[in-house]
């Protein structure tokens, strides 16, 4: 159990430093916050590959994931900024 812990976690922050290098512009966050936003990707990844490909999401999708999170977070903050 720990070690799908630590492997999450670990996976985590890959999709989610991937995700952020994908959207341009400043990603002000801390490391646990890209690890959710990994996490997140990759959630969202696999229910949308589950829904329509009945299969899980490989990195590819679950990068496109967390950099959705991202461009959704920066648009956010931007909205607030005005």
């Amino acid at each position: 159990m720990i070690l799908f812990i630590i492997g999450l976690i670990l996976a985590g922050l890959v999709v989610g430093a991937l995700g952020r290098l994908a959207i341009p512009g400043p990603n002000p966050m801390s490391i646990g916050m890209t690890i959710l936003v990994g996490i997140g990707g990759s959630l969202i990844a696999g229910l949308v590959a589950g829904l329509l490909f009945n299969r899980g999401a490989g990195l590819l999708l679950s990068v496109l994931g967390a950099a959705l999170i991202v461009w959704l977070m920066q648009r956010g903050q931007a909205r607030r900024a005005h």
